[in-house]
């Protein structure tokens, strides 16, 4: 595996995560999310940490961009439907089994965060794909 695409394509891809989250969850989804809580309320830090969103944004992107070069995407609309596939399935793991276990999330939240999320990862997969994507130069 081409490392230099690898470190290129998880930056990518994590700019656009940080960039998108804050615009979806941040702004479009913040009243929504708000009024529909899991059976605990509003659990909601005042201040986030941004060291450990930072983390979660680079670690998300470098799977994407793992599996987008293992898988030879070279375009833009295979890294978007490989990022969706892989957001979709992600999401849907994690939510489901906080769904199950807590009461951090309601079945209206839960349903919002995958939708969201798998957009989000969408829009890393294409940028992921145009940046990083493609054969190794041999």
């Amino acid at each position: 595996m081409d490392l230099k695409k690898l470190v290129i394509g998880t930056l990518a891809g994590a700019v656009v995560s940080f960039l998108l989250g804050k615009l979806v969850y941040g702004h479009l989804l913040y009243h929504f999310m708000g009024q529909n809580p899991g059976q605990i309320g509003h659990i909601g830090r005042r201040e986030a940490i941004f060291l450990y969103q930072a983390i979660s944004h680079i670690v998300f992107a470098a799977l994407l961009t793992y599996v987008i070069l293992k898988s030879n995407v070279s375009t833009v609309v295979g890294g978007l439907t490989t990022g969706a596939c892989i957001g979709l399935l992600v999401r849907v793991s994690e939510d489901t089994m906080l769904y199950g276990a807590t009461i951090v999330l309601s079945k209206k939240g839960m349903a919002a965060d995958v939708i969201a999320l798998t957009a989000i990862a969408a829009l890393m997969g294409a940028v992921i794909g145009a940046v990083a994507g493609g054969k190794p130069r041999s």
